[in-house]
């Protein structure tokens, strides 16, 4: 069964992919970015909807890479729940024992 997909929504923050933080991948099929409410990396599909579960594994290895160079192999997790944006894939590294990255205001307050 396919998943839900369109190629862009213009009330879309993730759609329009505005560059306010730092951004650490780029490519055609996705973007990896610091995440402005967290400071986490953060993998983002340029796809507005939901991939396929290979799809979404490709997607991941990307954000993985970022997230070990940040916070060493084992210094992270994947948090692939979408909050604020259900509606468009994306999906957060974590530090490990985390939520917040330590350059985060938020820091040790979840």
């Amino acid at each position: 069964m396919g998943r839900s997909v369109t190629e862009t929504d213009d009330a879309c923050l993730l759609c329009n992919a505005e560059r306010v933080t730092d951004w650490f991948h780029e490519d055609d099929d996705c973007w990896v970015a610091e995440c402005m409410v967290c400071r986490t990396p953060m993998v983002v599909w340029r796809t507005h909807g939901l991939p396929e579960p290979e799809h979404e594994a490709r997607l991941l290895a990307h954000l993985e890479r970022v997230a070990a160079e940040r916070y060493g192999d084992e210094g992270f997790y994947i948090d692939g729940e979408r909050r604020r944006i259900p509606d468009h894939w994306h999906a957060h590294a974590r530090p490990a024992g985390g939520f917040f990255d330590p350059a985060s205001e938020l820091y040790g307050t979840y």
